[in-house]
């Protein structure tokens, strides 16, 4: 009977049931305030599925692109507070977990429409506070994609939009930088609202994008597309994996594939 008290109970798998190696060594996390016992080397995301929470919001792509999976964190006996994505941050012992799936940054109804003049005032309009950066720098600190955020909100600042929108183009909308922030600035949504300025009125027009549009329109791919509806999955999926791609250093509108057939 001595013997039976003494076993150890089986650690369930739940979530997306990921299932340990024999002897995995098991770490103490804390979610939300209470502790559990996960795998080593399990990503925060994976660690809190195990754990058996089930995500409905605040999980995406699973790989570091959406930004949907924030997370705050910190170790027992440390008092300080560190940041990142739970898809790509790995589970470490006596860490201290909360998610963020949602900032609720400041996010102003406009349009674009009507802009076009002083978009510059359009900005500091909207924005304001983008004009109250301090320059500490926590932000550029907190960003899990490594962008130097403070130095895209100083180009705002002096009116260099192009130069913003480029510098911030990797954001994944997170929002994790806003929530560091001492000076309660939206950056991620302040470049967001600059890359579409850049976008709309300074970037130069696609001359092949418009003919792509006018060729769409006039119907010239509707028997393709009414054969690609009818086709098996599996030469759907066949014509992805041996699609000609384009190169990612290629001149924007200078590429073309060896086969033009479809085009």
């Amino acid at each position: 009977m001595a013997e039976d008290k003494k076993k150890k109970i089986k650690p369930l798998a739940t979530g997306d049931k990921t299932i340990p190696p024999e002897g995995a060594k098991m770490i103490s996390i804390y979610i939300m305030g209470r502790e559990y016992r996960v795998p080593e080397t399990l990503t925060i995301l994976k660690a809190v599925e195990y754990a058996g929470y089930r995500y409905v919001r605040g999980c995406g792509c699973r790989g570091g692109i959406c930004g949907a999976c924030g997370t705050f964190y910190r170790y027992l006996g440390d008092y300080r507070l560190k940041t990142g994505l739970a898809c790509q941050t790995v589970a470490e012992p006596n860490m201290v977990i909360v998610q963020l799936p949602f900032f609720p940054a400041n996010r102003p109804n406009y349009t674009l429409e009507g802009m076009g003049g002083d978009l510059h005032g359009e900005l500091r309009r909207l924005y304001p506070e983008v004009f109250k950066c301090v320059g500490c720098g926590t932000c550029t600190r907190t960003c899990p994609m490594d962008i130097d955020v403070m130095d895209y909100i100083s180009l705002m600042k002096r009116g260099d939009l192009k130069g913003a929108a480029e510098k911030s183009f990797d954001c994944v909308m997170c929002g994790l930088c806003a929530g560091r922030c001492p000076a309660q600035i939206s950056q991620f949504n302040a470049a967001m609202f600059v890359r579409r300025l850049y976008g709309r009125f300074m970037a130069s027009k696609a001359a092949h994008l418009s003919k792509r549009v006018d060729e769409v329109q006039s119907g010239k791919y509707a028997i393709m597309l009414e054969d690609l509806t009818k086709a098996d999955s599996d030469d759907i999926k066949r014509l992805y994996i041996e699609r000609e791609r384009e190169p990612d250093m290629s001149e924007p509108g200078g590429w073309m594939p060896e086969d033009t057939s479809h085009l």
